[in-house]
């Protein structure tokens, strides 16, 4: 983590990932996209999701997922930033030319070869089926449908633990503490993603938030009481009402909001926390 002098209040606390460890190039153009700012607007233009909109202007990354260009050894080029996520991405040089960009692991560095394949040598970036996976190995972007591409353990710093062989299916320990089954014939890499340090940030000041396109948010104890369920009152007045809510009087906390009747509960072995 990068920590700075504090010349004003707001750098103070503020603290910012250390890049060194990424290459100093320009993105990939061939892999880059304009996608529309919505300001949590949908078609009608109402918003739907408050306290988004500014920010800075982003250039998506296409990132491949799938990674099904199988047995071709691949050497990293350089590893970059990516504004649409938290984790560092690697842009790849397949043997026959073609470049992708994936998800960084944590070990990943400039120069590595990694490979995708049914069975691979066990190494960090490789990708592999989990049914050929030792149990006690960290896996990350975890295929839920063969070919879908991955979709567990994506953001900075996660991973999953393979917790057993189990027939056709592995089990899986995420980083909820939920441990569930997903088909031995998926595909997962090995290891962890990369920037494990992201949960550390310290914003520091209203301005920075306002470049990641976060916009204020009030207080419902701070409103009044026609705008909120938590408002008026005499100074600083307790909640007033049994449970949790929104602004509109929907029950936030100790109510579940998974679906009973969903497909995959009967996948999950043992619920998180």
């Amino acid at each position: 983590m990068k920590k700075y002098k504090p010349t004003t209040p707001s750098r103070r606390q503020m603290t910012t990932v250390d890049y060194g460890v990424l290459s100093a190039v320009k993105p990939f153009k061939k892999l880059l996209k304009r996608l529309p700012k919505r300001a949590g607007r949908n078609k009608q233009g109402k918003i739907t999701m408050r306290h988004q909109g500014g920010g800075n202007k982003k250039l998506y990354r296409i990132i491949d997922f799938c990674q099904n260009k199988l047995d071709v050894p691949a050497k990293v080029e350089s590893l970059e930033y990516d504004p649409y996520r938290t984790a560092f991405i690697a842009l790849i040089l397949y043997r026959d030319g073609d470049r992708k960009y994936i998800l960084a692991s944590k070990n990943l560095k400039v120069g590595d070869e990694i490979i995708f394949s049914q069975n691979t040598p066990l190494k960090d970036g490789n990708r592999l089926e989990l049914k050929n996976i030792p149990v006690g190995y960290l896996i990350y972007n975890i295929e839920l449908n063969k070919g879908k591409g991955g979709q567990l353990a994506r953001s900075a710093g996660s991973y999953a633990e393979i917790l057993a062989q189990d027939g056709d299916f592995t089990h899986l320990k995420l980083s909820s503490k939920e441990v569930r089954k997903v088909r031995g014939e998926n595909f997962a890499s090995l290891g962890q993603v990369s920037n494990s340090d992201h949960n550390l940030v310290v914003i520091g000041k209203a301005g920075r938030s306002r470049w990641l396109g976060i916009r204020p948010t009030v207080r419902g104890s701070a409103m009044n009481p026609c705008d909120h369920p938590y408002g008026g009152g005499e100074g600083r007045s307790k909640r007033g009402t049994k449970k949790p809510k929104t602004k509109w009087g929907k029950v936030t906390g100790g109510r579940k909001t998974r679906n009973k009747k969903k497909w995959s509960n009967k996948l999950i072995i043992k619920r998180r926390k």
